[in-house]
């Protein structure tokens, strides 16, 4: 019989997973374990968490809210168990990996006050656009935009990340901002890699006015007038919120993704790489540091 913390936590990780299947191989049980427990805890609660059909299951409106509510409740009960005070024993590398534009805008003062309280800890930073071998790579904690479908990681989803279509005052002044995809096809584009809009639509420019695979030089690009570009909010919020790029074709903006943290799947998890994974978890969290849509 489950104890009713072992079925918040159950939940939980088939919440962040979005199958009962996927939950099962992070937690190491069966997806029989998990289906139990979630019946169990739904008759405790009186409510349905998941929607089931014979295909998939998806999460209730109750289930989002509890979720909320189930995660807070247990992040607050795994402090229990750890130490508030300063240790400075912790020493040792750390070995993180992150995207480019991610790592230069945020990991650096993201890690600032770990290496100031913990001068001998050892930030070991691998900036890479693709997912990098952790293992190969002696990698601890990962930050990754996307998906995540290898079963040798423990990932966790922490914030979402909208995409813009977005264009310079001055280009926009130059032409007529598009009302529609056929309008935008027309215009000068970038191209780092296939534009996705609503209803899981896509196209790739035919006579892009800029190839690159570089974030940071598309938004430079972008900045500069050269081209319109569909560029994440972690990007583009600071320039919209100054003006000096202007978003269009809001109504057909595709869904979020999801900006990942991940550790490797085997092996017990350090004090120090335990100290570094939970600070990047609630800073990456939190969109008063990490921009997650003008609306946040």
């Amino acid at each position: 019989m489950l104890n009713r913390m072992e079925m918040v936590r159950i939940f939980c990780t088939a919440a962040e997973a979005g199958s009962f299947r996927e939950a099962a191989t992070r937690l190491g049980i069966s997806p029989q374990g998990v289906t139990r427990a979630i019946q169990a805890l739904e008759t405790e609660l009186g409510e349905s968490l998941f929607h089931r059909n014979t295909r998939q299951v998806s999460i209730t409106a109750f289930g989002q809210d509890y979720a909320k509510d189930a995660r807070s409740a247990l992040d607050h009960f795994d402090t229990l168990f750890r130490s508030h005070r300063t240790e400075p024993e912790l020493s040792g590398r750390v070995g993180i990996t992150a995207p480019h534009a991610i790592g230069r805008r945020f990991l650096i003062p993201f890690l600032q006050p770990l290496a100031a309280a913990h001068p001998d800890l050892q930030f070991d930073l691998r900036l890479e656009d693709q997912m990098t071998d952790a293992v190969e790579a002696h990698i601890d904690i990962g930050i990754r935009v996307g998906v995540i479908r290898d079963r040798r990681y423990v990932a966790r989803a922490l914030a979402p990340v909208p995409f813009y279509v977005v264009a310079c005052p001055s280009l926009i002044g130059q032409k007529t901002p598009p009302k529609s995809l056929d309008a935008l096809a027309k215009l000068p584009l970038s191209v780092p890699w296939p534009w996705l809009f609503a209803d899981g639509q896509t196209f790739a420019p035919r006579q892009p006015a800029l190839i690159c695979d570089d974030p940071d030089t598309e938004l430079e690009a972008t900045l500069a007038g050269m081209c319109f570009g569909q560029i994440p909010a972690y990007l583009a919020e600071p320039h919209l919120r100054s003006g000096k790029l202007v978003a269009v074709l809001a109504d057909h903006a595709p869904a979020p993704w999801d900006l990942f943290i991940y550790r490797p799947q085997q092996g017990p998890v350090s004090k120090r790489v335990r100290l570094v994974y939970d600070h990047l978890k609630q800073a990456f969290s939190n969109p008063k540091l990490f921009p997650q849509g003008l609306g946040t």
